[in-house]
């Protein structure tokens, strides 16, 4: 079939640029497709951050046994006992005879 020659400028200028808009559409259509495939591809080789790894908590304290059948009275007797011996009131002697009666009590 042969092509009629002699067609008008303006319709020669219209089918032309029809033909370019259909062919620059597809090159987008293709680019934006194969874009994303790589970017799927990227996504999918890309290394996976690694989760927390979960510790079990720590199992509870158990609260301090007192010192040697110690109670609150006592340490407290002990405790006033050696701040009376850090300020200089009591002397060595004096705390530790003072300290064995506390706890021989």
């Amino acid at each position: 079939m042969r092509r009629r020659m002699g067609g008008s400028l303006i319709g020669n200028a219209a089918r032309t640029a029809a033909t370019t808009a259909v062919v620059v559409g597809t090159a987008n259509t293709m680019n934006n497709r194969a874009a994303r495939k790589q970017a799927a591809r990227a996504d999918a080789a890309a290394p996976q951050p690694m989760a927390e790894p979960q510790y079990a908590p720590p199992p509870p304290q158990a609260a301090p046994a007192a010192a040697g059948g110690l109670d609150d009275a006592k340490m407290d007797q002990l405790t006033k006992l050696a701040q009376l011996k850090d300020q200089g009131i009591l002397s060595e002697d004096e705390f530790q005879a003072q300290k064995m009666k506390i706890l021989n009590s």
